[in-house]
């Protein structure tokens, strides 16, 4: 898949508490396909990742602050999971408006594990077919969502998958997606 994501850009939303293989895996692999992609926080510097929610990982440095970005500026986003990420995530006004925008711009999105609880805030998932982590599942429920327990489910252009076991699946499939929008379809 070398070249399929040649020239898009992809933004990858997350803050301190991300789930590291969730930020690295999917990052990876649209790199790796040929996309550019910038890490967007709540806040400039640095955010702390974690291995199962608890342990400290490595920190990642932050290239732009969410506030500061608008969705014209990428072509397909990512919401990596991990429990303290998108709990941070849904209390900025800036990245919920940011989320929100990005799904209603029928733009595609790439969500796992706890990232979500994010959508739920943004109000976009009423309507829409998901995973997720069985924690948040009756969340997505109440904001209108159908939840389905498969490794990967794709509704739209959303992307979502449960837990770090279905990254294979769902780095395939976010690729795959990324490469139908209309920028990708254009040849970048």
């Amino acid at each position: 898949m070398a070249g399929t994501l040649t020239g898009l850009r992809v933004a990858i939303l997350a803050a301190r508490g991300v789930e590291q293989v969730e930020l690295v895996q999917p990052r990876g692999a649209v790199e790796a396909a040929g996309a550019r992609t910038e890490l967007i926080s709540v806040e400039p510097g640095e955010i702390q990742a974690t291995n199962q929610d608890i342990n400290p990982a490595d920190r990642f440095a932050v290239d732009r602050v969410v506030a500061d970005i608008s969705t014209e500026d990428y072509d397909a986003l990512i919401l990596p999971g991990g429990t303290v990420n998108p709990d941070t995530l849904r209390q900025d006004p800036s990245a919920v408006a940011f989320v929100r925008d990005f799904v209603s711009s029928g733009k595609p999105v790439g969500v796992i594990c706890h990232g979500p609880w994010t959508l739920v805030e943004a109000d976009v998932v009423a309507g829409r077919t998901l995973t997720s982590y069985p924690s948040l599942r009756t969340d997505i429920r109440n904001a209108g969502g159908t939840v389905v327990d498969r490794d990967v489910v794709i509704d739209g252009g959303l992307v979502s998958s449960r837990n770090p076991g279905d990254l294979p699946a769902f780095c395939v499939a976010i690729v795959e997606e990324f490469a139908r929008s209309p920028r990708a379809v254009a040849g970048g």
